[in-house]
Protein backbone atom coordinates (compact mmCIF):
# COMPACT_ATOMS: atom_id res chain seq x y z
CA UNK A 1 0.00 0.00 0.00
CA UNK A 2 1.01 3.60 -0.47
CA UNK A 3 1.65 5.88 2.50
CA UNK A 4 -1.78 7.44 2.02
CA UNK A 5 -3.43 4.01 2.03
CA UNK A 6 -1.51 2.97 5.14
CA UNK A 7 -2.66 6.01 7.10
CA UNK A 8 -6.22 5.72 5.76
CA UNK A 9 -6.62 2.03 6.59
CA UNK A 10 -8.06 2.48 10.10
CA UNK A 11 -10.59 5.04 8.89
CA UNK A 12 -11.67 2.76 6.05
CA UNK A 13 -12.34 -0.03 8.55
CA UNK A 14 -14.64 2.40 10.38
CA UNK A 15 -16.46 3.19 7.10
CA UNK A 16 -15.58 6.88 7.18
CA UNK A 17 -16.56 8.69 3.97
CA UNK A 18 -13.91 9.05 1.25
CA UNK A 19 -13.94 12.85 1.43
CA UNK A 20 -13.47 12.77 5.21
CA UNK A 21 -10.67 10.21 4.86
CA UNK A 22 -8.87 12.40 2.34
CA UNK A 23 -9.11 15.43 4.59
CA UNK A 24 -8.03 13.66 7.79
CA UNK A 25 -5.17 11.73 6.19
CA UNK A 26 -3.90 14.96 4.65
CA UNK A 27 -4.00 16.64 8.07
CA UNK A 28 -2.22 13.71 9.72
CA UNK A 29 0.56 13.66 7.13
CA UNK A 30 1.05 17.42 7.46
CA UNK A 31 1.19 17.00 11.22
CA UNK A 32 4.21 14.70 10.90
CA UNK A 33 5.74 16.89 8.17
CA UNK A 34 5.30 14.31 5.38
CA UNK A 35 2.40 15.89 3.52
CA UNK A 36 4.01 15.43 0.08
CA UNK A 37 4.77 11.72 0.45
CA UNK A 38 1.31 10.17 0.34
CA UNK A 39 1.94 8.44 -2.99
CA UNK A 40 5.19 6.76 -1.93
CA UNK A 41 5.63 3.20 -0.69
CA UNK A 42 7.08 2.41 2.77
CA UNK A 43 10.32 1.05 1.30
CA UNK A 44 10.96 4.49 -0.19
CA UNK A 45 11.10 6.10 3.25
CA UNK A 46 13.90 6.33 5.80
CA UNK A 47 13.56 4.75 9.24
CA UNK A 48 12.63 8.04 10.82
CA UNK A 49 10.02 8.77 8.15
CA UNK A 50 8.48 5.32 8.66
CA UNK A 51 8.17 6.03 12.37
CA UNK A 52 6.38 9.28 11.58
CA UNK A 53 3.94 7.45 9.31
CA UNK A 54 3.21 4.99 12.12
CA UNK A 55 2.38 7.99 14.30
CA UNK A 56 0.16 9.51 11.62
CA UNK A 57 -1.70 6.19 11.26
CA UNK A 58 -2.43 6.21 15.01
CA UNK A 59 -3.24 9.92 15.29
CA UNK A 60 -5.60 9.99 12.32
CA UNK A 61 -8.17 8.08 14.39
CA UNK A 62 -8.06 10.85 17.03
CA UNK A 63 -7.53 8.65 20.10
CA UNK A 64 -8.02 10.02 23.62
CA UNK A 65 -4.76 8.37 24.74
CA UNK A 66 -1.84 7.14 22.66
CA UNK A 67 0.37 4.33 23.98
CA UNK A 68 3.89 4.35 22.54
CA UNK A 69 5.85 1.21 23.42
CA UNK A 70 9.56 1.82 22.69
CA UNK A 71 8.68 3.65 19.43
CA UNK A 72 12.24 4.79 18.71
CA UNK A 73 14.09 1.63 19.70
CA UNK A 74 15.09 0.68 16.14
CA UNK A 75 16.57 4.06 15.21
CA UNK A 76 20.20 5.14 15.41
CA UNK A 77 21.19 7.48 18.26
CA UNK A 78 21.21 10.75 16.32
CA UNK A 79 17.83 10.07 14.71
CA UNK A 80 16.39 8.99 18.05
CA UNK A 81 17.31 12.32 19.60
CA UNK A 82 15.76 14.22 16.69
CA UNK A 83 12.57 12.16 16.88
CA UNK A 84 12.34 12.64 20.65
CA UNK A 85 12.05 16.40 20.19
CA UNK A 86 9.63 16.01 17.26
CA UNK A 87 7.41 13.67 19.27
CA UNK A 88 7.35 16.03 22.23
CA UNK A 89 6.42 18.97 20.00
CA UNK A 90 3.75 16.86 18.30
CA UNK A 91 2.22 15.88 21.64
CA UNK A 92 1.90 19.54 22.59
CA UNK A 93 0.36 20.29 19.18
CA UNK A 94 -2.35 17.61 19.23
CA UNK A 95 -3.04 17.81 22.98
CA UNK A 96 -3.36 14.03 23.40
CA UNK A 97 -2.01 12.18 26.43
CA UNK A 98 0.99 10.06 25.44
CA UNK A 99 1.88 7.07 27.63
CA UNK A 100 5.47 6.45 26.65
CA UNK A 101 7.18 3.19 27.56
CA UNK A 102 10.98 3.23 27.48
CA UNK A 103 14.00 1.63 29.12
CA UNK A 104 16.17 4.57 28.03
CA UNK A 105 16.49 6.79 31.10
CA UNK A 106 17.69 9.83 29.16
CA UNK A 107 14.76 9.44 26.77
CA UNK A 108 12.36 9.32 29.71
CA UNK A 109 13.75 12.59 31.06
CA UNK A 110 13.66 14.25 27.63
CA UNK A 111 10.14 13.21 26.67
CA UNK A 112 8.12 13.36 29.85
CA UNK A 113 6.01 15.79 31.81
CA UNK A 114 5.54 13.08 34.47
CA UNK A 115 7.52 9.91 35.02
CA UNK A 116 6.47 6.75 36.85
CA UNK A 117 9.34 4.50 37.93
CA UNK A 118 8.26 0.90 38.53
CA UNK A 119 10.02 -2.12 40.03
CA UNK A 120 8.45 -5.57 39.93
CA UNK A 121 5.03 -4.11 39.18
CA UNK A 122 5.14 -1.56 42.01
CA UNK A 123 5.24 2.19 41.35
CA UNK A 124 8.01 3.58 43.52
CA UNK A 125 7.82 7.26 42.56
CA UNK A 126 5.82 9.54 40.28
CA UNK A 127 6.99 13.06 39.52
CA UNK A 128 8.37 15.51 37.01
CA UNK A 129 11.73 14.73 35.37
CA UNK A 130 13.42 17.25 37.67
CA UNK A 131 11.87 15.69 40.79
CA UNK A 132 12.76 12.15 39.77
CA UNK A 133 16.36 13.02 38.89
CA UNK A 134 17.18 15.54 41.61
CA UNK A 135 15.09 14.10 44.45
CA UNK A 136 14.69 10.32 44.08
CA UNK A 137 12.91 8.74 47.02
CA UNK A 138 14.99 5.55 47.22
CA UNK A 139 18.13 3.87 45.96
CA UNK A 140 16.36 2.05 43.10
CA UNK A 141 14.95 5.25 41.57
CA UNK A 142 18.29 7.06 41.87
CA UNK A 143 20.04 4.13 40.19
CA UNK A 144 17.47 3.62 37.43
CA UNK A 145 17.07 7.21 36.23
CA UNK A 146 20.38 8.60 35.06
CA UNK A 147 23.83 7.64 36.32
CA UNK A 148 24.91 8.00 39.91
CA UNK A 149 27.62 7.02 42.39
CA UNK A 150 26.75 5.11 45.53
CA UNK A 151 28.53 4.94 48.86
CA UNK A 152 27.08 3.14 51.85
CA UNK A 153 27.08 3.87 55.54
CA UNK A 154 25.19 4.43 58.76
CA UNK A 155 23.39 7.56 59.94
CA UNK A 156 25.46 9.19 62.67
CA UNK A 157 23.33 12.28 63.28
CA UNK A 158 20.81 14.50 61.55
CA UNK A 159 19.13 17.88 61.69
CA UNK A 160 15.97 19.10 60.01
CA UNK A 161 17.47 18.97 56.50
CA UNK A 162 20.95 17.46 56.73
CA UNK A 163 22.28 14.03 57.64
CA UNK A 164 25.78 13.01 58.70
CA UNK A 165 26.67 9.49 57.54
CA UNK A 166 29.63 7.39 58.67
CA UNK A 167 30.86 5.47 55.62
CA UNK A 168 31.22 1.70 56.00
CA UNK A 169 34.65 1.21 54.42
CA UNK A 170 36.64 4.18 55.70
CA UNK A 171 34.81 5.58 58.68
CA UNK A 172 34.90 8.98 56.95
CA UNK A 173 31.89 11.22 57.43
CA UNK A 174 29.70 12.57 54.63
CA UNK A 175 27.12 15.32 55.02
CA UNK A 176 24.11 15.31 52.72
CA UNK A 177 20.42 16.07 52.27
CA UNK A 178 17.86 13.95 54.08
CA UNK A 179 15.19 12.77 51.62
CA UNK A 180 13.34 10.33 53.87
CA UNK A 181 12.54 9.63 57.50
CA UNK A 182 15.74 8.26 59.02
CA UNK A 183 17.00 7.47 62.50
CA UNK A 184 20.49 7.20 63.99
CA UNK A 185 22.02 3.84 63.12
CA UNK A 186 19.98 3.36 59.93
CA UNK A 187 21.83 1.83 56.98
CA UNK A 188 21.64 4.27 54.03
CA UNK A 189 22.84 4.78 50.48
CA UNK A 190 24.67 8.01 49.63
CA UNK A 191 23.92 9.01 46.02
CA UNK A 192 25.92 11.61 44.09
CA UNK A 193 25.46 12.31 40.36
CA UNK A 194 28.71 12.24 38.31
CA UNK A 195 28.30 15.80 37.01
CA UNK A 196 27.89 17.19 40.54
CA UNK A 197 31.32 16.13 41.81
CA UNK A 198 34.32 18.45 41.59
CA UNK A 199 38.00 17.57 41.35
CA UNK A 200 40.75 19.76 42.78
CA UNK A 201 44.53 19.54 43.11
CA UNK A 202 44.59 20.73 46.73
CA UNK A 203 42.77 19.61 49.87
CA UNK A 204 40.25 21.75 51.71
CA UNK A 205 38.88 21.84 55.24
CA UNK A 206 35.30 22.09 54.00
CA UNK A 207 33.00 19.01 54.35
CA UNK A 208 32.97 16.11 51.90
CA UNK A 209 36.53 16.52 50.61
CA UNK A 210 38.41 13.24 50.12
CA UNK A 211 41.79 12.23 48.65
CA UNK A 212 41.79 9.95 45.65
CA UNK A 213 43.67 8.68 42.62
CA UNK A 214 42.67 8.86 38.95
CA UNK A 215 42.23 5.36 37.52
CA UNK A 216 41.22 6.20 33.97
CA UNK A 217 39.79 8.99 31.81
CA UNK A 218 37.69 9.07 28.67
CA UNK A 219 37.31 12.22 26.57
CA UNK A 220 33.86 12.30 24.90
CA UNK A 221 33.72 15.89 23.65
CA UNK A 222 31.33 17.80 25.87
CA UNK A 223 32.97 16.38 28.98
CA UNK A 224 35.66 14.02 30.18
CA UNK A 225 34.67 10.96 32.20
CA UNK A 226 37.11 10.49 35.09
CA UNK A 227 37.21 7.28 37.15
CA UNK A 228 38.61 7.91 40.64
CA UNK A 229 39.44 5.52 43.47
CA UNK A 230 39.15 6.95 46.97
CA UNK A 231 41.58 5.76 49.61
CA UNK A 232 38.93 3.53 51.18
CA UNK A 233 38.51 1.64 47.90
CA UNK A 234 35.28 3.32 46.79
CA UNK A 235 35.22 4.06 43.06
CA UNK A 236 33.54 7.18 41.68
CA UNK A 237 32.66 8.22 38.14
CA UNK A 238 33.00 11.97 37.62
CA UNK A 239 31.99 14.03 34.59
CA UNK A 240 34.26 17.05 34.13
CA UNK A 241 32.72 19.50 31.67
CA UNK A 242 35.17 20.68 29.00
CA UNK A 243 34.56 24.40 29.27
CA UNK A 244 37.72 25.48 27.42
CA UNK A 245 38.67 24.40 23.91
CA UNK A 246 42.29 23.29 24.14
CA UNK A 247 44.75 20.62 23.01
CA UNK A 248 46.94 21.14 26.07
CA UNK A 249 47.30 17.70 27.72
CA UNK A 250 47.86 19.38 31.09
CA UNK A 251 44.27 20.66 30.97
CA UNK A 252 42.98 17.11 31.53
CA UNK A 253 43.41 14.66 34.37
CA UNK A 254 45.57 11.60 33.73
CA UNK A 255 45.80 8.08 35.13
CA UNK A 256 47.56 7.72 38.51
CA UNK A 257 47.27 11.44 39.23
CA UNK A 258 46.67 12.21 42.91
CA UNK A 259 43.67 14.50 43.32
CA UNK A 260 41.02 15.58 45.81
CA UNK A 261 37.33 14.91 45.37
CA UNK A 262 34.86 17.52 46.61
CA UNK A 263 31.12 16.85 46.87
CA UNK A 264 28.79 19.69 47.79
CA UNK A 265 26.50 18.63 50.68
CA UNK A 266 23.48 19.98 48.76
CA UNK A 267 24.34 17.53 45.94
CA UNK A 268 24.75 14.57 48.29
CA UNK A 269 21.49 12.63 48.62
CA UNK A 270 20.95 10.35 51.62
CA UNK A 271 18.48 7.62 50.65
CA UNK A 272 16.93 4.50 52.12
CA UNK A 273 19.12 1.55 51.08
CA UNK A 274 16.42 -0.33 49.17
Amino acid sequence: MTIFQNVAFGLEMEHVSKSEIKRRVGEALEMVQLGNMGARKPKQLSGGQQQRIALARALVKRPAVLLLDEPLGALDLKLRKEMQLELKALQKQVGITFIYVTHDQEEALTMSDRIAVMDKGVVLQIGSPVEIYERPNCRFVADFIGETNFMFGTVKSFSENEVTVKLDNSGEEVIGIRLAELSVGTQVAVSVRPEKIRLTDKPSSIPNCFPGRVVNTAYIGSDTRVIVDLLDGARLTIWEQNKVSTLDPNAYYTADQEIWVFIFPENTLILPNR
